[in-house]
């Protein structure tokens, strides 16, 4: 028989029925059923180094779920680190490298037509230009050369747009026949599909004929494009119909002079 139940059991004789002794046995039992209560109810959470929570029990599922689920790798947007990131320059709103598309070092021009010319209408033009003189007007797209000091043929002609037009006095350096075209690195710069060079033909955006003036990267020359012709529409050359290039070149010659003016009034330009 256990402690407990001894004292128990002694307490619960005939001798209890006096009031002192039934008083001292309610509080010793009292005292022997709560003592090995709080005992088994017991936690160290008050000792230190130990937390004031219980532990929670492993959930077998979640470690599966985390498993399944690996974490995500950071991309290289949002790296910070100081290597080179080759597309960290770029704008684009989807973060893929833009590729610029390159030219060929080469291209064809296409076949070389015989191409008979074409002479232009005679009209009244006051100038004190001598006869063979060519004069641009920009602002009417028109080239005259000058007759006399009345007359002169006129040619329409497609000039430089906004931001690529010029004005000045230049002199014919020399003339070539479907010409090889040359962009220059400033156009290629703004457009990168073209090629390096480009030899002469009928695709050939300089037409049957050129005429350079002295040592710019301006000429007087054909083109592929007739919508284009009395429009401001190019780079600051001067193009015209194949027919109309090639009656021109017929009429003047190497050194010809060439002023290039906006606006001449009614008809009407002043030499320089």
């Amino acid at each position: 028989m256990s402690r407990r139940r001894r004292i128990i059991y002694q307490y619960s004789t005939p001798r209890m029925r006096d009031p002192m002794i039934k008083l001292l046995t309610a509080f010793v039992l009292a005292f022997l059923l709560i003592v090995p209560a709080e005992a088994q109810t017991w936690v160290p959470w008050q000792q230190p180094g130990v937390s004031s929570q219980p532990a929670r029990k492993a959930n077998p599922k979640a470690g599966r779920a985390q498993k399944a689920k690996p974490k995500p790798q950071a991309t290289a947007r949002a790296s910070t680190s100081p290597s080179f990131n080759w597309w960290s320059d770029d704008e684009d709103e989807d973060e893929r490298p833009q590729r610029q598309s390159q030219g060929p070092a080469l291209l064809e021009g296409g076949a070389r037509p015989s191409i008979a010319p074409q002479s232009p209408q005679s009209t009244r033009y006051v100038s004190n230009h001598p006869a063979g003189t060519i004069v641009i007007d920009t602002a009417a797209r028109r080239l005259y050369l000058v007759q006399s000091a009345t007359t002169a043929l006129v040619y329409p002609v497609a000039v430089g747009r906004e931001g690529f037009t010029w004005t000045g006095t230049q002199r014919i350096s020399r003339m070539a026949n479907w010409p090889d075209w040359h962009p220059p690195a400033e156009m290629r710069q703004r457009d990168p599909r073209l090629p390096i060079k480009m030899t002469g033909g009928i695709r050939n955006p300089l037409g049957a004929k050129a005429l350079y003036l002295g040592n710019t990267l301006y000429r007087i020359h054909g083109s592929n494009d007739a919508r284009s012709i009395g429009r401001a529409a190019s780079s600051g050359c001067f193009r015209m119909h194949n027919h109309h290039v090639i009656d021109l070149a017929r009429r003047v010659g190497v050194g010809t002079r060439v002023v290039v003016v906006r606006g001449s009034g009614t008809r009407t330009a002043e030499a320089r």
